[in-house]
């Protein structure tokens, strides 16, 4: 039987901009407009009728604005997964932050529906996004239907809201057993992540231990002008200090570097006083700038066996390549699962690539990186 299409509220004070996004999502014919709202008091009183699988709102609308709708959301229960629709501005890159922290899913740059390529790359972006946080919402409803029909009082409902939590009827069962330990010491992480990584970095970062003082350096695919936000939001929530990387930082114990969106790849440089970071201007990588393939050969060339690589939830490739140069120069290398991942994309062809020594679930990442810290360092 043909599945429903994904539905999605759009939620936004512009017509123009309700209109330019319901035009992208009806371009998809495995999606559609469930319904329309200009501000947040008209989508909470139109979700009971509608039940979208999934709702982009924006940011800044009269009488409710996003921020109060996903306290609402949060109040009333609601676990109907949010995209933000976000405009480049300073105030706006703070606000989406605390968007993300009351439990909006993602978010995205606001098309401008005059530059061609712009409004290609903002589709492309969307639609993955609805299919990925939309189809998952779909799926963790129906698993807890099945489970409240077949064992209502034995078994609890699922919680869409967790949706990693639960694995999903594809996934693939990791087959490499037992725990990783490393060979020696580790002197650097390096991390790449895409979609799904504003609230799993979260997480992680969130768990690690006080005593986890392991060097590390991230790519977080993310438009500019964000990623200086998105690092002090983590840098709230995570016992180690998290910055944006700048040219010339030194990259030290009990501090996380989170790559600039933009412009420019993030490399390391291992010097005989100090690891810094540079900024790079060179092409993009996969389609990315900073790209996580960039990072990691830096990482590779410059530390070896001393180094440790971690590739999470995103779409495409990026990083899958290159954290084969950091598995070949004995370093240890660890993918997100698909159970976890909100897209199964670059680890799973780092994993298929056989660049992957193990697989973990996204609860068990800061654990495993904290116990690896333990064992190779003291």
């Amino acid at each position: 039987m043909e599945q429903e299409p994904i539905s999605v509220l759009i939620v936004d004070d512009s017509a123009l901009m309700r209109n330019l996004i319901g035009r992208i999502v009806e371009g998809d014919p495995t999606l559609r407009v469930a319904g329309k709202a200009m501000n947040g008091r008209f989508a909470l009183d139109k979700l009971p009728g509608l039940k979208p699988d999934i709702i982009i709102l924006d940011l800044e609308m009269p009488e409710m604005d996003g921020i109060t709708f996903l306290k609402e959301r949060k109040r009333l229960g609601i676990t109907t997964p949010v995209i933000i629709l976000s405009s480049l501005a300073s105030r706006s890159a703070a606000v989406t932050m605390d968007a993300l922290s009351l439990g909006a899913s993602d978010f995205i740059m606001k098309p401008s529906g005059s530059a061609q390529e712009d409004l290609h790359t903002v589709t492309h972006s969307l639609i993955g996004m609805i299919h990925s946080y939309g189809g998952l919402h779909r799926g963790m409803l129906a698993a807890s239907a099945i489970a409240r029909k077949s064992a209502p009082d034995t078994h609890p409902p699922v919680s869409p809201g967790l949706a990693h939590a639960a694995p999903r009827a594809e996934e693939k069962k990791d087959d490499h057993a037992g725990p990783i330990h490393a060979k020696g010491p580790i002197d650097i992480v390096a991390i790449g992540i895409s979609t799904g990584g504003p609230n799993a970095l979260r997480e992680v970062f969130a768990a690690l231990a006080p005593d986890y003082k392991i060097p590390t350096v991230v790519v977080q695919h993310m438009p500019a002008g964000f990623t200086n936000e998105f690092a002090k939001s983590l840098d709230r929530v995570c016992p180690q200090e998290v910055k944006e990387a700048e040219e010339g930082d030194i990259v030290k114990p009990g501090r996380i570097l989170i790559a600039p969106g933009g412009s420019r790849h993030l490399i390391v440089e291992k010097k005989p006083l100090a690891i810094i970071t540079h900024l790079v201007e060179q092409d993009p990588v996969n389609g990315h700038r900073p790209s996580a393939d960039v990072l990691f050969e830096s990482v590779a060339k410059n530390f070896g066996g001393r180094s440790m690589a971690v590739i999470m939830t995103g779409m495409g490739k990026d990083g899958a390549q290159q954290i084969g140069a950091i598995q070949r120069a004995g370093g240890v290398t660890l993918g997100q699962d698909e159970a976890s991942s909100i897209v199964y994309g670059m680890p799973r062809v780092a994993f298929e690539n056989g660049f992957v020594q193990k697989q973990l679930s996204l609860h068990d990442i800061a654990p495993t990186l904290c116990r690896l810290a333990k064992e190779a360092n003291g």
